[in-house]
């Protein structure tokens, strides 16, 4: 069975924030250029509807896509700029350590072949538990994947 985290809300709010500005921004200048040049309004109209479609198609994606997924072979991160390794098998990790990345609290699985993969768990909606219930459910399938015992402070 497998675990997917998503986005916290507040962070895939702030994602959803600068693209209306931009979305917004790219508005204005369709409305300054069109008053400029003498453009119809059928144009601005056109512009902001595309900006409304794209807000609530990015936005749904934003709210149901998984950020990382937790399975009973490995795991799997998406969406995450420097994650480092984006899929690994469990009995491939040989150590599980928290740190923090540009103020984000995060956990580094470092493989065997000494590559390393960063899940920073501060940004995950990780349910009323919090980010306790997503390093608990690492650390569980840590355990299991080849009896491996996280090293480290999670």
């Amino acid at each position: 069975m497998s675990s997917d985290y998503r986005l916290a809300p507040g962070f895939a709010a702030r994602l959803l924030g600068v693209l209306v500005v931009g979305l917004g921004l790219l508005v204005l200048a369709v409305v300054l250029l069109g008053a400029l040049l003498g453009l119809g309004g059928a144009v601005v109209v056109t512009v902001v509807l595309v900006a409304g479609v794209v807000v609530g198609v990015v936005g749904l994606g934003v709210l149901r896509a998984w950020v990382v997924r937790l399975d009973d072979e490995g795991y799997r991160v998406r969406f995450v700029r420097g994650a480092g390794v984006r899929t690994a098998r469990w009995r491939d990790v040989a150590e599980a350590a928290a740190t923090t990345s540009r103020g984000v609290r995060c956990v580094e699985l470092q493989l065997k072949d000494e590559r390393t993969t960063t899940i920073p768990v501060g940004v995950l909606d990780t349910g009323a538990g919090g980010p306790d219930d997503f390093v608990h459910d690492l650390r569980e399938r840590l355990r299991r994947g080849e009896g491996l015992t996280p090293l480290g402070d999670l």
